[in-house]
């Protein structure tokens, strides 16, 4: 028999009307007005970082090859051209992995500085050498490395120039001509100008000699004649790269190469 209870204030009332079992389903904490709900674990963020991580880790790592690769070509490169210190090599394009385990690497820029011309008669140093090859490959022995295409830069400056020559050597007073200062006896000297151009065989050729300054006896003509009848041969260049032009500046003079093929081999240095 269900039972009812009259309250103090008359009204009849269920005891069992405010009886309450809570739900399996509900939190054992009950989400109170105003109250924060519980921080979920940030498996978002970590997972973001994790994401971000391995994405880095192949460039991390084709880093590491590249620098290895620039060093130890570098190193070559000083030893072979008996520069005082090593270039400047950058290896271009990515990744530089792929190109690694291909045996052929794509893009190469070496800088090169104060690179020496033993074995000639008229030694003539290369001041700077800019290289651009394409498609460098090496031997499986590490005698070689060779490269499908190329072209290059050489700087040589007037000092070098007129060290080769035995003649003070400046800039001319036209686009492609030197001023030579040629010393006579009795402590006189005259000034002449001369073309320079590019021959085959890597070579610099004077030519078209005219007097500017004083009077150039006989004699004198025969110097000239006898110093620059031979073209200065470049040989501290690598094989297969071609002297296309030479053009002066106010600090020496700029030489042009292209060429295919492009063969370093340290022995010929």
């Amino acid at each position: 028999m269900h039972r009812t209870q009259h309250g103090h204030d008359g009204h009849a009332y269920d005891d069992h009307a405010y009886d309450y079992e809570p739900s399996r389903n509900e939190p054992d904490e009950p989400y109170l007005p105003g109250a924060r709900p519980r921080a979920r674990p940030r498996r978002r963020q970590t997972l973001a970082a994790a994401l971000v991580a391995l994405a880095l880790l192949p460039v991390a790592v084709d880093r590491v090859v590249t620098a290895r690769i620039e060093s130890r070509t570098a190193q070559a490169f000083q030893q072979g051209m008996g520069t005082p210190e090593a270039p400047e090599v950058e290896v271009r394009g990515f990744p530089v992995v792929t190109q690694a385990a291909s045996g052929t690497l794509r893009h190469v820029d070496i800088t090169a500085h104060d690179i020496p011309a033993h074995g000639s008669a008229r030694p003539l140093p290369v001041s700077e050498l800019s290289l651009r090859l394409d498609g460098l490959t090496k031997a499986d022995d590490d005698s070689e490395a060779r490269a499908r295409s190329a072209r290059a830069s050489a700087f040589l400056s007037y000092p070098d120039v007129s060290g080769a020559l035995g003649l003070e050597i400046s800039q001319g007073d036209r686009p492609g001509r030197l001023s030579v200062v040629v010393l006579l006896p009795l402590s006189q000297e005259v000034t002449v100008t001369t073309t320079v151009s590019a021959v085959s065989g890597n070579r610099i050729a004077f030519e078209d000699f005219e007097v500017t300054g004083g009077s150039l006896p006989a004699a004198g003509s025969a110097i000239l004649d006898r110093i620059f009848e031979r073209p200065i041969r470049l040989r501290n260049i690598p094989d297969g790269l071609r002297l296309r032009s030479v053009t002066t500046t106010a600090d020496g003079l700029d030489a042009e190469f292209t060429g295919r093929s492009v063969t370093f081999r340290p022995e010929e240095v």
